[in-house]
């Protein structure tokens, strides 16, 4: 990982604990999978209570316009949120746990 990815990345993870607390505070994990300079691209995974959760494709919302209008060098954002009903830190890799499994069924907030 080159450094510019690497202080991207850490940039917004740093931002998604100070703008995103209610993720936590709701026993949800996030962890910023992919954040390329070069491209403006960035994936961000949600697990623990995110997954399954009724309000998810809102907070999955609300982190793709608010990443786009808060970073310039961010240009387009995928956020992921696993389709199990998993709800520990094992869920997401930002819980430090081990790798999603995604359902099939188009939950229409990617």
């Amino acid at each position: 990982m080159s450094n510019s990815e690497n202080s991207l990345k850490h940039r917004i993870e740093e931002w998604m604990v100070g703008q995103m607390p209610i993720i936590q505070m709701h026993g949800g994990d996030s962890v910023v999978r992919k954040a390329d300079p070069d491209t403006g691209e960035v994936v961000v995974e949600l697990g623990g209570a995110c997954a399954g959760c009724g309000i998810s494709d809102i907070t999955a919302n609300n982190i793709k316009s608010d990443l786009i209008m808060d970073f310039e060098d961010i240009d387009s954002v995928v956020v992921k949120i696993p389709s199990s009903g998993d709800h520990g830190s094992s869920t997401v890799e930002g819980g430090r746990g081990g790798e999603l499994q995604y359902g099939t069924d188009d939950p229409g907030h990617f």
